[in-house]
């Protein structure tokens, strides 16, 4: 390719802003719903931007240490713009530059229409605000103004900076399925820290509206205003007391870092454009069987439990679901224990959450789910299919809730309830495996065509996600009504507690039994439907 056919910096630069903006613009046409939701989070998100900027403006001069809180803030955007590739990676395509690697691009001009990209939407726009009120929170006088001029938009060049430098330096593994993965426990892993946060900021400014204390902030932000880019926002509050030396410094430190970052997001670039990928270099290697699975059923069934919990361990969609689940109870039973209200019948959570990854059994097999229509021929077969499936969420929802238990006992220090609490779970969790059977074969709905582990279902089916999810957690607590209800009766009367281990146990038995039969015997008649169901895009 000879230097004539490849385009002038300019050229590219207004073609990648431009294409950013072509891409918000149809994203936003494709339904009046979701512009309607993009704008609305966009009003909202600039709203609580606003007032978060207000607050911290307002605390300066009415409480020692003001400027604090703005460094610790800045260090949570920080950490956020750092993390945000590596778990949302996949649901921004423009992000993505390796989809750019067979375009005859240089790495300059790439690197500056990527930039100016990146700094269009309502993301960089938020946090300019919340960088605004953090350099207010400490400002003081003339100097601070004439700081803050320069120390805000480069603390921001720095965040927007450092997500697409983070993003370009991963792009090939945050592509790969082990990307993916890397999304749903970075997703969990932010709710555990947005629970955290809450429990922090409750012991700062009181749990009741007392008064705000934030004296406990000093040794954080001691060291956090001297790493950049939160260094270039805090030279407001440096300047404002008369250190213009030390003000500089910091700023000369953001400066260094979007340097850096600029540079190691240019070799990144530079790396794709001419490397390619080893995925696609590796020699076709030959499926060995492996023996770990000796322990599954014989036949169908077994085949169909490796199968699903294949699924479970290797489809982003499928693990995402399964350790959100297991991440919601986590953090419910964390903040109840802080928060001083837990007990060891949360455990009933488990059994509730994990069963219900029964629901839409079939949608996840995608247009894979032909194959295993051809082989539904009997009611055997689709008893069978239906079990597989069952043991597989049995294989790993049992231990967990077992786990859990024993946890929760020794927090709460309540062994005595320890038995009742893993029957009523378990109850609960043979509910959900029949509900989830009935509601994949009577209401299933598409999974989108991407493998993209933040979404779960195919536009235009709000309706059946309902049905599905709020009414197998109402059907589950309905079905275990007999259990759930002896067991209040034994609490309230000081009855025995003991029998809910055995009873919960084989009425969850039961009642999945007779749902896996009742979906079974409907399996074969709907299999037409459910298979335009999983292979509709």
């Amino acid at each position: 390719m000879n230097a004539a056919s490849v385009p002038d910096g300019r050229t590219v630069v207004r073609a990648l802003v431009a294409l950013k903006l072509r891409l918000l613009r149809n994203g936003l046409r494709r339904s009046p719903g979701r512009t309607a939701v993009y704008l609305i989070g966009g009003v909202v998100g600039l709203a609580f931007a606003g007032g978060v900027a207000f607050a911290l403006a307002m605390l300066n001069g009415r409480y020692a240490g003001s400027a604090n809180a703005g460094v610790v803030l800045l260090g949570v955007l920080t950490l956020g713009w750092a993390a945000l590739p590596l778990f949302l990676f996949s649901s921004d395509e423009s992000s993505d530059p390796t989809r750019l690697t067979m375009l005859p691009l240089r790495p300059g001009p790439l690197l500056r229409g990527s930039l100016l990209a990146a700094l269009i939407g309502p993301g960089p726009l938020i946090s300019l605000v919340l960088v605004t009120g953090a350099a207010l929170s400490g400002a003081e006088g003339g100097a601070s103004a004439a700081a803050a001029v320069v120390g805000v938009p480069l603390a921001v060049l720095c965040l927007v900076t450092l997500s697409r430098a983070v993003a370009a330096g991963n792009a090939r593994m945050l592509s790969s399925r082990r990307g993916k993965d890397f999304a749903i426990f970075g997703g969990l892993a932010f709710a555990l820290l947005v629970q955290a946060a809450n429990v922090g900021s409750q012991s700062i400014f009181g749990r009741r509206g007392g008064p705000i204390d934030l004296s406990p902030l000093k040794p954080i932000a001691s060291v956090l205003r001297w790493i950049p880019p939160i260094s270039a926002a805090d030279a407001t509050h440096t300047a404002g007391q008369g250190r213009y030396a030390l003000a500089l410094l910091q700023l000369a430190a953001a400066g260094a870092l979007l340097v850096l970052l600029l540079r190691w997001w240019r070799s990144s670039l530079q790396e794709l454009m001419v490397t390619a990928d080893s995925s696609t270099l590796e020699v076709a290697r030959g499926v060995q069987a492996s023996r770990g699975w000796r322990f599954l059923p014989h036949g169908r069934a077994g085949a169909v439990m490796q199968r699903h919990l294949r699924y479970a361990w290797r489809e982003p969609r499928a693990k995402a679901a399964l350790f959100t689940s297991i991440g919601m109870t986590l953090v419910i039973c964390v903040l109840s224990v802080v928060q001083g209200w837990s007990s060891v019948y949360l455990l009933a959570m488990t059994g509730t959450f994990l069963g219900l990854q029964m629901l839409n059994l079939f949608g996840m097999d995608g247009s894979a789910f032909w194959m295993v229509a051809a082989t539904l021929r009997t009611p055997a077969d689709a008893r069978d299919e239906l079990r597989g499936r069952a043991y597989a969420v049995l294989s790993y929802a049992v231990p967990v809730a077992a786990v859990l238990g024993l946890v929760l006992a020794a927090v709460t220090g309540d062994w005595a309830g320890l038995p009742s609490a893993l029957g009523l779970a378990l109850a609960m969790l043979g509910c959900g495996v029949a509900l989830g059977s009935v509601f994949s074969v009577l209401a299933p709905y598409t999974m989108p065509a991407d493998s993209n582990p933040m979404r779960n279902a195919a536009p235009g089916q709000g309706g059946l996600i309902l049905l599905n999810q709020f009414g197998s957690m109402f059907g589950v607590a309905l079905l275990a009504l007999p259990v759930g209800g002896y067991l209040l009766w034994a609490l309230t009367s000081d009855g025995p507690t003991w029998p809910v281990l055995l009873v919960g146990p084989l009425y969850g038995g039961l009642i999945a039994v007779l749902g896996i039969r009742l979906a079974a015997a409907r399996l074969l008649e709907r299999t037409p439907e459910i298979l335009a169901k999983a292979i509709e895009r």
